[in-house]
């Protein structure tokens, strides 16, 4: 009897010491995992904080206010700025294309043209002035244009992609520029934040305009017409010594598009004789413009710019020079005298 008891009884304490063991470890544990949850939460607070950043944890700000371009603000006179009435402009509208009919295009070819801004011909699409409808810069007038959603700004010279918003904010954001401290008042060896300046886009990075056009003979008319059908802006690159790398094209727009507005343009004349009135619309349907040809489907199987086929920078000029003769013989040779 007695042998039983002393073994219940040391059943009993052996039971004891398993309990105590357990919940000695389930509060170990307790105490090494809650600090480790607190430092993880504290962790995720760090990363998700907008003001989380690797300069101290100061908060740092984005300067909203400049980059890109923005010429929504238009300041128009309050008084008659001409002396004679100007108001007709805005009623304005391009003449309609002549109808061409596909039976009677005896003969097409579509042609790529590069116009260089810093020519001496090409000097009035960098006019610098403002008028009540805004910058008289020519891609000014194209970048507002596809701003405000007059025309459509397109990824291809097919016309095949439209560009979003988001894009074509993108287009002419200036991106980053630096990273400007700012200190305390009262304290200048303390920074209170970091603000991030924003690069503004310059128009002047614009020095080259690409356009595409067809060149059509009608039989029916037995005349040779062009039809421009998109532009695209280029935008300069640079090496970072300052060096021009090239140019890229910005979009392209279709041209058919964007006569109704430039029907509303004036062309700056430094002469201010006889066309002092003349439109952009004009201007481009006259061809009053200097330009060389980069690339033709004449004879052009690969579909490759003339660069790409003449290495020789002078030689291509000159390969452009007879496509634009071969495209004028054709309509001379027509005809017998």
């Amino acid at each position: 009897m007695k042998g039983r008891i002393i073994k219940v009884g040391l059943l009993m304490v052996l039971f004891g010491f398993i309990v105590e063991d357990a919940t000695a470890q389930r509060r170990a544990r307790r105490r090494t995992e809650t600090p480790t949850g607190q430092q993880q939460q504290q962790e995720n607070n760090n990363t998700t904080s907008p003001t989380y950043n690797a300069y101290g944890n100061i908060p740092i700000r984005v300067d909203s206010s400049g980059g890109g371009y923005n010429d929504s603000v238009i300041k128009k006179s309050l008084r008659p700025d001409h002396a004679f009435d100007k108001d007709f402009i805005t009623d304005r509208t391009p003449l309609a294309y002549e109808h061409l009919r596909w039976d009677d295009a005896l003969y097409a070819q579509k042609v790529w043209r590069e116009l260089d801004l810093r020519e001496k011909l090409n000097q009035t699409f960098r006019y610098k002035a403002e008028d009540d409808n805004g910058d008289q810069r020519f891609i000014s007038m194209l970048l507002k244009a596809v701003q405000s959603g007059a025309v459509v700004a397109f990824s291809d010279d097919r016309f095949t992609t439209p560009l979003s918003g988001e894009e074509n904010t993108a287009i002419t954001a200036g991106g980053p520029r630096d990273t400007v401290a700012v200190r305390d008042i009262d304290d200048p060896n303390k920074i209170v934040e970091y603000v991030v300046t924003q690069q503004s886009f310059d128009p002047e990075t614009v020095l080259k305009l690409r356009i595409k056009e067809e060149w059509v003979f009608d039989r029916e008319a037995s005349r040779l017409f062009v039809r421009i059908l998109g532009i695209a802006p280029l935008k300069t690159l640079y090496f970072p010594n300052g060096q021009e790398r090239g140019s890229t094209p910005m979009f392209w727009v279709y041209y058919p598009d964007l006569r109704p507005i430039l029907a509303k343009y004036e062309v700056y004349n430094p002469k201010n004789m006889g066309m002092g009135r003349m439109t952009w619309e004009e201007l481009f349907e006259s061809r009053m413009f200097s330009s060389y040809i980069t690339k033709s489907t004449l004879d052009n199987p690969s579909n490759s710019n003339i660069r790409q086929i003449v290495k020789d920078p002078i030689l291509s000029l000159l390969e452009g020079e007879n496509i634009k003769e071969r495209i004028f013989n054709y309509e001379q040779d027509l005809w017998s005298y």
